[in-house]
């Protein structure tokens, strides 16, 4: 899966900066500044805020996940080695 920021992608093609983003949520510029860095993440509310502002889809502000790679058990998988125990 890759390391990408998609906010900070987003936020950088569009000439986005963290003080109008701050602004418009009520939130310091820092905070704004630690979801673009991976340093913290925003909450569902503020990436829907986020979304409305940009009129982008809220899923374009997320990674796409790939499980295909994962060695995690799948919900099935989980449910039935429990019943085993």
């Amino acid at each position: 899966m890759k390391d990408t920021n998609r906010l900070d992608v987003i936020f950088t093609d569009r000439k986005i900066t963290n003080r109008v983003i701050a602004k418009y949520l009520n939130k310091s510029e820092e905070t704004v500044s630690r979801w673009r860095n991976n340093k913290r993440q925003p909450s569902i509310f503020d990436l829907l805020k986020i979304a409305e502002l940009l009129r982008e889809d809220i899923r374009n502000l997320l990674n796409k996940s790939d499980w295909s790679q994962s060695k995690a058990p799948t919900y099935l998988e989980f449910k039935k080695s429990l019943k085993k125990s």
